[in-house]
């Protein structure tokens, strides 16, 4: 019997089962959360009186908010680099091909673990208590986000990657720094500019939404038009920040085709 013919698909039973399972378990979830279709609807005259008054947009807002824009672009720059920069040796470190000794491997995975649970916002609301209102908190928020995000996926691709140069360097007598350097980094290289410039991506959307919490960027003119119910202006913030976000990703990702 060959390998393929010793794979059996899943039981028709089986799946049954599983499917009713998720049912339950998505009927349960809505009864404990209060969550059911009445209700949404209810909120369908409203949505629709709100969108009403987002258009037309307030164009002439916008020689208000292009400054705040550029400052979300480089509040998601700064924070891009710098979470990058700080994964790069943990990732090294978390990488089970690369790091031999047993307290660095889990300290690092430990560190790679807690920092991605806590979401940016968090971060971010952490941040603007210490330091104010202001970008600084933005950034230090992107930064730990960004940590956390690129240096789980390099540390995947390093674990990825092919053993022949990690034997071959080995082979030659070469030291950790040079085994690395050779055999390792280039390997990974086109992988880890991949991962920056998606993680900068996010950063973007991200630094629009973390101003909500008072951590710079063009999210603290969309808390405030929100707050003075100058929806207007609001649906002229959503328009250029759509706008800029489909830009950059357009950018972004013709980038990262051409690093792979």
């Amino acid at each position: 019997m060959n390998e393929a013919s010793a794979i059996k698909p899943p039981s028709k039973l089986k799946n049954l089962l599983n499917l009713i399972l998720f049912f339950i378990l998505l009927i349960a979830s809505a009864y404990k959360t209060g969550a059911n279709f009445p209700k949404l609807f209810s909120g369908f005259p409203e949505m629709g009186k709100l969108l009403s008054e987002m258009v037309p947009p307030d164009w002439s807002y916008f020689s208000n908010i292009w400054i705040p824009m550029l400052e979300t672009i480089r509040m998601a720059i700064l924070g891009s680099t710098f979470g990058a920069i700080l994964a790069v040796p943990v990732a090294l470190f978390a990488a089970s091909n690369v790091t031999k000794s047993a307290v660095l491997y889990y300290s690092a995975r430990f560190i790679l673990n807690l920092i991605r649970t806590i979401p940016d916002l968090l971060f971010a609301a952490v941040f603007v208590a210490i330091f104010g209102i202001g970008p600084i908190a933005g950034i230090l928020a992107l930064t730990f986000f960004s940590f956390g995000l690129v240096a789980k996926l390099t540390y995947e691709s390093i674990e990825a990657i092919s053993p022949g140069p990690l034997e071959a360097m080995t082979a030659v007598g070469a030291n950790k720094l040079q085994w690395i350097h050779f055999a390792v980094v280039p390997q990974v290289l086109p992988q880890f500019m991949s991962y920056v410039l998606y993680t900068f991506e996010i950063n973007v959307r991200a630094a629009a939404v973390l101003g909500l919490v008072g951590a710079g960027g063009i999210g603290l003119y969309l808390d405030r038009t929100l707050n003075w119910l100058r929806y207007d202006q609001t649906s002229t913030i959503i328009i250029f920040t759509l706008i800029l976000v489909l830009l950059i990703d357009f950018v972004s990702t013709s980038l990262r085709e051409k690093l792979l």
